[in-house]
């Protein structure tokens, strides 16, 4: 998979979006009078035909030839300036861009609609207890889940982007549980400690290079598609979600240091650990979701980490082989 880059200034945009003045969202965690299934009280759209996360069922998937290889541009390079470490309350995020940025990350192929350019990248997690990613596969939640956030290059803003169904792009990548720490993910783990609170945020001393954040090159051309929303309110249903086969490895300290670090918004005097900031998956109703070319084919080997990304759920002999239905 080839990998570029190209200077140029681009606008950085938050992603995660308060309720209306009707009241605040918040996760089940926090309190299910205002959790996930209410949001549709807040705003229609969360209750519409094309919500996401959903279920990747691996048996009723659709083979598209068409969906090669990703160009990921810029992500192999550490860009000047500084990135900007966040507690918005509703999840840890990392904002790609700041006025002195002047690369450009982006991706486009693959079937993309167009290119994409990133915003900001932000994870889900659970808690002691439970695994927290968003999507799951064949009915199983994986324990954690990295999105990564781009803008269609047409839009310079996000109110823009989300008039146009195919104004945003967001990679999903999940986590697999390791006794051995993944040294490229020090720096976020190690600036957690600086956002404990909600609104909370520190720069980083140094930015780096995202392609390390992901699965190696060679394993990215697996991945699954689908024409989805937003994950929180307002749950417009303008994006392009890709899903990758590989899982990225975490080690379990790390992991922790989410679950153990971060808070929700104070109530009073309680400060609330960030636990399960995560949707549950939504009803496909009558989309598909599709397979890339590489994804694995039905009847022959899995790929690396396609089982073992289950794992840590012990789970393996319930999902059977990891196979789909060209």
């Amino acid at each position: 998979m080839g990998m570029q880059w190209l200077a140029i200034t681009f606008l950085a945009l938050p992603l995660v979006v308060r309720a209306a003045a009707g009241g605040q969202w918040c996760y089940d965690s926090q309190d299910p009078e205002c959790g996930p299934s209410h949001w549709k009280e807040l705003k229609a759209t969360c209750g519409g035909d094309k919500q996401s996360p959903v279920n990747i069922d691996r048996r009723q998937l659709h083979r598209d030839g068409g969906l090669g290889d990703i160009l990921f541009e810029g992500y192999d390079q550490a860009p000047p300036g500084k990135w900007k470490l966040t507690n918005d309350g509703h999840t840890v995020m990392l904002s790609l861009a700041s006025e002195l940025a002047s690369e450009h990350i982006a991706i486009s192929g693959g079937g993309l609609p167009g290119r994409y350019r990133a915003l900001q990248l932000h994870f889900h997690w659970g808690s002691p207890a439970r695994n927290g990613s968003e999507h799951t596969l064949d009915g199983h939640q994986l324990p954690m889940e990295l999105h990564i956030v781009h803008i269609n290059v047409k839009y310079r803003t996000l109110a823009e982007a989300k008039g146009h169904p195919n104004g945003l792009a967001v990679l999903g990548f999940f986590f697999q549980v390791s006794d051995t720490s993944n040294t490229n993910y020090n720096t976020i783990v190690a600036g957690l400690r600086n956002i404990s609170r909600a609104g909370d945020s520190v720069d980083l001393a140094s930015t780096f290079r995202l392609s390390t954040l992901l699965p190696g090159a060679s394993q990215l051309s697996g991945y699954y598609r689908y024409q989805g929303s937003l994950t929180t309110p307002d749950c417009s249903e303008v994006v392009v979600w890709t899903i990758f086969e590989e899982p990225v490895e975490i080690g379990r300290e790390q992991l922790q240091a989410f679950v153990s670090t971060l808070h929700f918004p104070a109530v009073g005097p309680a400060l609330l650990k960030m636990t399960n900031n995560f949707r549950p998956p939504q009803p496909l109703h009558s989309r598909k979701v599709f397979a890339s070319r590489a994804a694995t084919a039905s009847g022959g080997s899995p790929r690396r980490g396609c089982c073992q990304l289950v794992t840590p759920l012990l789970l393996l002999a319930l999902l059977g082989p990891c196979t789909i239905t060209p």
